[in-house]
């Protein structure tokens, strides 16, 4: 049988936890219950750094960790999307191709998307249970 009818379709949005120490466990956790395919969904918002509106920087979390989580034997589909994680979902949600929702945030004290209510607002949207992963950002060093 092939991946693509054993597979649960998980969606996972995160920027810049994409590629933390705390997401890749919890895949690497969730897969080993049962195999999951992902679409790692970054929502590319504007950062100092990056002088391309926040996509250059999306683009290298989500390279990274889809290096890291196809070693793992996960397969894993990468999409940069609207700086607004909110108009991102909606245009990616999709309720025939996800089966689970993943959000990915900063500590309490650093995450505007919990000042958001980002996970509470995404289960709304999609009427799925999101699971919320707290995580780091790794920095260049960890890379």
């Amino acid at each position: 049988m092939s991946a693509e009818l054993t597979s649960t379709r998980v969606l996972v949005v995160a920027n810049r936890t994409a590629d933390s120490e705390e997401l890749h466990a919890a895949l690497v956790e969730r897969h080993a219950r049962d195999p999951i395919r992902v679409t790692l969904l970054a929502p590319a918002a504007w950062e100092a750094s990056d002088p391309h509106g926040g996509r250059e920087s999306a683009l290298r979390r989500l390279r990274a960790a889809a290096s890291r989580l196809g070693q793992e034997g996960i397969e894993i589909e990468t999409v940069v999307g609207d700086a607004d994680p909110m108009v991102a979902v909606e245009a990616i949600w999709d309720p025939e191709r996800f089966d689970e929702v993943i959000v990915a945030t900063l500590p309490q004290a650093l995450s505007r998307w919990l000042r958001l209510d980002l996970p509470r607002r995404v289960e709304r949207l999609t009427g799925r249970t999101v699971t919320h992963v707290v995580a780091h950002e790794r920095t260049p060093m960890q890379t």
